[in-house]
């Protein structure tokens, strides 16, 4: 067994870990990557890429049939799915050099392709390889969580991770979940040509501010996507003559459909770690950190999806810079989220920062304001045919504590709002 001894190891080549391999090479250690799986991780091979790709063509194929209020002849498209699939294939490629094994050998990272439980406070195990390190940063980010639905383990069901392979049209496409990731992939979908029924347990887009929420929710079933609320699955089968899949759901109701996405949630990449060798304190919802991201191994750091918190991509990308302040240059460096933005790419795209108004009310009571501005008033905004959408900005004092906006380019127009929460601009 081969035997290594490195200043810092990183567990896990997607955005964070990436991120931490990088700026840590560059900056004169010594630095051991670890990868069982795919190098760029859920982003780029399962995630933002491949969806964000899928909603383009979607976007595409429902623009042709859009115009008419401005003189341009509305046409019905002709959609290839399969090559639609070939352009999200393509997008991956193309950035995937980016994030490729030789990229970090090259800049002077020992890449190690393979999965590696700890054996010691400081040492983890890959294969042939024993590494020791001064420090350690857990980045294996999460996976699709699969429920315990009856039935639902004998069906052949798609998650983020197998949906970009499906080369066949879908006729008719279930998705269990009405978070961001099932209602992008609906919206994509029935602009595609598909039909899609979408079943939540709960409220769509629950954890989004309602009124915002609601916009994009009448747009989807505008555009054609079945979305039912508060329906809790109870049974899932397929008929052996046709493959067809019904969701049976408590109260009776039943969806038949000719495949099935699951977008439930995501669960920690935790279970191949072997946490207890290192004294690593963890639960279902991830690696317990504190504010500087360190383990209860204080050799030992935990960033992205597996440290339990905010799950997207640009907060991995955060916490890798903390970890480089912290854990190479032993600076002040503490996480924190109120000025993490997030967004959901439906159209209208859905974004906010910082504190919902609910949270600001139970915080800041009276003293709380809530300013509101629709895209209907603003000069743009009917220039270009998208009115359809609102701003919110909850301010105590002046000082802007949250906003949430649904409206075209969403995702852009929160930025402003994250810098004025980071900076305590006044309004």
């Amino acid at each position: 067994m081969e035997k290594i001894t490195t200043d810092l190891l990183v567990i896990g080549a997607g955005s964070g870990g990436l991120s931490v391999a990088a700026g840590a090479v560059q900056m004169g250690a010594r630095v051991v990557l670890l990868e069982g799986h795919e190098m760029g991780g859920d982003c780029l091979n399962y995630g933002c890429v491949p969806s964000k790709a899928l909603l383009a063509a979607g976007h595409a194929a429902h623009a042709v049939t859009q115009g008419a209020s401005m003189g341009i002849t509305a046409s019905a498209p002709k959609i290839d799915y399969a090559a639609a699939k070939a352009h999200v294939a393509r997008t991956i490629a193309h950035i995937a050099p980016v994030d490729s094994q030789e990229r970090f050998e090259g800049l002077g990272v020992r890449v190690i392709r393979d999965f590696g439980p700890f054996t010691g406070s400081r040492t983890v195990v890959a294969g042939a390889h024993e590494i020791t390190a001064r420090r350690i940063v857990i980045a294996t980010g999460s996976a699709p969580v699969v429920p315990p639905i009856p039935g639902l383990a004998d069906v052949p069901y798609l998650t983020n991770e197998t949906l970009f392979a499906l080369q066949d049209t879908p006729t008719h496409l279930l998705i269990i979940g009405a978070g961001p990731i099932g209602l992008e992939m609906a919206q994509a979908h029935v602009r595609l040509g598909c039909k899609v029924t979408v079943v939540e347990g709960a409220r769509a887009l629950g954890r989004e501010d309602p009124d915002a929420a609601a916009l994009v929710l009448s747009r989807l079933r505008a555009e054609g996507v079945e979305i039912v609320e508060d329906c809790l699955i109870s049974q899932v089968s397929q008929a052996s003559e046709t493959g067809a899949i019904t969701l049976t759901a408590k109260d009776g109701r039943q969806f038949t459909g000719s495949q099935l996405l699951v977008a439930v949630g995501r669960t920690p990449n935790t279970s191949r770690l072997n946490l207890e060798a290192a004294g690593i304190a963890h639960s279902r919802t991830g690696i317990t950190v504190d504010n500087r991201l360190r383990t209860t191994n204080r050799r030992v750091y935990a960033i992205g999806d597996v440290a339990g918190g905010l799950q997207f991509t640009h907060v991995a990308g955060y916490h890798a810079g903390l970890i480089i302040r912290s854990a190479l240059f032993g600076l002040p460096a503490k996480a924190s989220n109120t000025h993490i933005p997030k967004a959901t790419y439906t159209e209208p795209e859905l974004a906010s920062v910082g504190l919902t108004e609910a949270e600001a009310r139970a915080q800041y009571g009276d003293t709380l304001t809530v300013l509101r501005a629709p895209y209907s008033e603003n000069d743009r905004a009917r220039a270009t045919g998208h009115t359809e959408g609102m701003l919110k900005v909850y301010a105590v004092k002046g000082r802007p504590v949250g906003a949430a906006i649904a409206g075209a380019q969403a995702g852009e127009l929160i930025q402003i709002w994250a810098l004025a929460i980071s900076a305590k601009l006044k309004l």
